[in-house]
């Protein structure tokens, strides 16, 4: 199993001895050495996929900035062991946030099933206060549903409980708590859940990604969210990181690929890809019927819903992939600045400047200045906060943040090679260029327009420089 960047610990040396001061109050040693091993992981890189050494055979999922847990076989019952904790978590290299997580991540760790299995998850609590876990989406015993006071009493701070049922349909699902879930949710608390199908054949993908929707209300210089925020977040984020800090997705050019997305913010995402369609296969309700699926470039996917996108990797190059609402592809710094398109503000700025030195102007001509290095590296930010708009590509500032990132579609790589192949070495003249009048464009074929309809209006301009007229 390859598991880079990933430890197994002492439960007692989990997350530091603040931590295991409740563990000791509460779990003894001869407890803990009867459940699985704990395992955690402190980076936010994406992890190799968890190709399975026990229990039936099914084609893995990559979790997006995150991984998959292990499990162990316990005379046939797959058993996990989840740790409900404070993690820290880099949101993106130069910015980190004190989130709620399992087992040293937010989100926790994917957890992998096949249909039809008997499993058993031991959850341990952490935190400071109860909690619980809710298995979002599937079918099981009552008790088991995780709703604290009405399905089971509440996970106590240093408790640990045991949730087990059969995982009765194939799908893509969370879990997530159902104690104090305004609170906890906004801290990150949440995981993904796949359950493959019993024939590894059936719906079966070359490339398998997956990642949950979240957000976050971190003022610029503090490091915890503010858990009241309804609506006005200031980072939307993927598995709980904004670009640049969301890794690629990488696949083999005509590899079929799925991207499973999952919503646990307050809104919904108009998730779009490009350079390709897709079609939605499946939601949190199971498979899509083929009858029933038609190709898209944009999907939208509401709260608390789970999508599986398909689609043919035939088009090489770094593909944009992300959400569709603008503001939601911008990280912090973003509310409360006023609009100052076409407002001159040299000499307000000088007037400013004698009471703040520091002072920068910003949004005269766009919000594009605040992408440019050389006043990126003039403008002072807060503490542990990011620009609204970094990033850089082979080409300059790419001028996004927040839910962003890009399908890189290769020729010629490994089947389980997923490390970024690098900026798209795009071929001699298929990159879009300034025109001088010394070299002629690709003539495209059109369709004439017909000028004979009296509902079309046409107005002819003459290029800059030019007396301009207008005609019919």
């Amino acid at each position: 199993m390859n598991t880079p960047n990933i430890n197994r610990r002492d439960f007692f040396k989990l997350a530091g001895a603040a931590g295991a001061g409740i563990a000791l109050s509460s779990v003894s040693k001869v407890t803990l050495a009867a459940l699985p091993e704990i395992v955690s992981a402190e980076k936010a890189n994406t992890q190799a996929p968890l190709h399975p050494e026990t229990g039936r055979p099914f084609n893995p999922v990559v979790t997006l900035n995150g991984w998959s847990l292990p499990w162990r076989m316990n005379n046939g019952v797959k058993e996990f062991h989840l740790v409900a904790e404070p993690v820290l978590r880099e949101i993106a290299p130069g910015m980190v946030a004190q989130l709620w997580g399992y087992n040293g991540q937010s989100p926790g760790p994917t957890i992998e099933v096949v249909e039809g299995d008997r499993v058993r998850i031991f959850v341990t609590n952490r935190l400071p206060e109860k909690t619980s876990i809710h298995w979002h989406g599937q079918r099981l015993p009552n008790g088991m549903d995780g709703v604290s006071g009405l399905t089971q009493p509440a996970i106590l701070p240093g408790k640990t409980f045991v949730y087990e049922f059969v995982a009765k349909r194939a799908g893509t699902f969370m879990y997530h708590p159902h104690a104090d879930e305004m609170t906890q949710m906004a801290m990150g608390l949440m995981g993904s859940w796949v359950t493959h199908p019993k024939d590894p054949k059936f719906m079966a993908v070359d490339r398998d990604f997956i990642f949950l929707l979240n957000a976050y209300d971190i003022e610029p210089g503090s490091y915890k969210p503010k858990i009241n925020t309804m609506l006005d977040f200031n980072l939307w984020t993927w598995n709980s990181r904004v670009f640049p800090g969301i890794d690629p997705l990488v696949v083999r050019k005509n590899d079929k690929v799925r991207i499973r997305v999952g919503n646990l913010t307050m809104t919904n995402h108009p998730i779009h890809l490009h350079g390709h369609e897709f079609t939605v296969t499946g939601t949190d309700g199971g498979w899509v019927p083929p009858s029933a699926r038609w190709p898209e470039v944009t999907t939208d996917i509401a709260v608390g819903q789970m999508r599986a996108l398909e689609f043919v990797a035939d088009e090489l190059g770094d593909w944009a992939l992300h959400c569709h609402k603008s503001h939601h592809t911008m990280n912090a710094m973003g509310h409360d600045v006023p609009t100052m398109l076409g407002v001159k503000q040299d000499d307000l700025v000088n007037k400013i400047r004698n009471l703040v030195p520091d002072y920068m102007s910003m949004g005269e001509t766009g919000m594009s200045e605040m992408s440019d290095m050389a006043a990126m590296m003039d403008m002072p930010l807060p503490e542990n906060t990011l620009p609204m708009m970094t990033g850089t590509g082979q080409y300059g500032a790419i001028e996004m943040g927040g839910m962003f990132t890009t399908l890189k579609v290769r020729e010629n790589l490994a089947r389980n090679d997923y490390k970024d192949p690098g900026p798209y070495q795009h071929p001699p003249g298929t990159v879009a260029r300034e025109y001088t009048g010394t070299d002629k464009p690709t003539p495209a074929s059109a369709a004439p327009v017909d000028v004979t309809n009296p509902a079309i209006e046409l107005k002819v301009r003459k290029p800059a420089g030019h007396d301009a007229h207008s005609g019919h």
